[in-house]
């Protein structure tokens, strides 16, 4: 059986991704300022409080399950639940947080958006896109697939 590659790649990705969030945990608060979770999660991290460690884990899981749906529409691992709907939603989070963090930098002053600098949204929105177009692309691949 030929796996879909879109998906596998999306899925590594995706792993990727987890493995640098578990990473960040680990480093500690300067890592944290590297991968441009701002500030006060550095300085969080830095005064021992939990909540860096909470939050960081739960993007952490939420995107190995991610890389999990990939490997399931790819054929890699058994079927998961939904994995149609699963594959829809996730590449639709990763293309709209791509294309949104372009944009949102210059049209808001919200300090949500700015306690990041413009440079972190470009950088990250970039790399959303990317894992964004692979989900896109290997989704579409599954949905002709499962037509046939």
């Amino acid at each position: 059986m030929k796996h879909n590659k879109f998906l596998v790649i999306a899925g590594t990705l995706s792993f990727i991704a987890s493995l640098l969030h578990i990473a960040c945990i680990f480093g500690g608060p300067d890592w944290y300022r590297f991968f441009g979770a701002g500030e006060q999660m550095a300085k969080l991290a830095d005064q021992g409080s939990a909540y860096p460690v909470f939050v960081t884990s739960i993007i952490a899981a939420i995107l190995t399950i991610w890389a999990l749906y990939a490997l399931s529409g790819a054929g890699v691992i058994l079927k998961l639940p939904l994995l149609k709907t699963a594959l829809v939603l996730i590449t639709s989070v990763y293309l709209v947080r791509g294309v949104a963090g372009f944009i949102a930098p210059f049209v808001t002053t919200s300090q949500l958006i700015h306690h990041n600098s413009v440079e972190f949204w470009i950088i990250s929105s970039t790399i959303c896109s990317i894992y964004g177009l692979f989900y896109l692309l290997g989704t579409l691949k599954y949905l002709r697939q499962q037509k046939q």
